[in-house]
């Protein structure tokens, strides 16, 4: 979690130290590729010598899945409160969804880079555990969308949550030239067209 989005959160705190470097490894990895990027890479860009970086990670893939893993629980954990907040109101529930997916989009698109082109250097378990973790994810907008337009199969609605993934995690992509604040107008926008048909 970015520091604006722990702000948002109301959850604000100091990070430490691990935060910081586990950071640092993210851009580089995103930036370079996971095998592009030593050990020794991110500790010169964190400004930690070897021992020190070890005290924190066991290594690069121990940085990887500290990356990853915890993106798919929270995501999870946030889509499942904003369904919850909206039982009687799908249309509501989607929008709230679709809101929180573009603010994680435009906080982390570092992290969205990472998971796009790196997940598979992931050991078979952890790689499993965040499949599932997105399955169920994915499932939430799922129901969400299939009791707004019941003329929807799941399979169709799931396709159509993952076209509007698609589009909300383009945002490592995107260039600054539009303020961000107009970005996540037209990415909601994207997203809801796509996803109402």
């Amino acid at each position: 979690m970015t520091v604006e989005q722990r702000v948002r959160n109301g959850t604000t705190r100091r990070r430490s130290r691990r935060d910081e470097i586990l950071e640092i490894a993210v851009g580089l990895f995103a930036t370079r590729g996971y095998h592009g990027v030593s050990m020794d890479d991110v500790g010169a860009a964190a400004g930690v010598t070897g021992p020190a970086l070890y005290h924190h990670f066991a290594g690069k893939e121990a940085m990887l899945i500290a990356a990853l893993m915890p993106v798919s629980e929270s995501l999870l954990k946030g889509g499942r409160e904003r369904v919850a907040a909206h039982p009687d109101d799908p249309r509501a529930a989607l929008e709230s969804l679709v809101d929180f997916h573009v603010e994680f989009a435009l906080d982390n698109p570092a992290v969205i880079a990472l998971h796009l082109h790196e997940l598979d250097r992931l050991p078979e378990e952890p790689r499993r555990q965040i499949r599932r973790l997105q399955r169920l994810y994915v499932e939430e907008w799922v129901t969400v969308l299939t009791r707004l337009r019941p003329e929807l199969s799941a399979a169709e609605a799931r396709i159509l949550a993952h076209a509007a993934f698609g589009l909300m995690n383009s945002t490592p992509f995107l260039g600054g030239e539009v303020e961000r604040e107009r970005r996540a107008e037209l990415l909601r926008a994207a997203a809801l067209a796509a996803l109402l048909g």
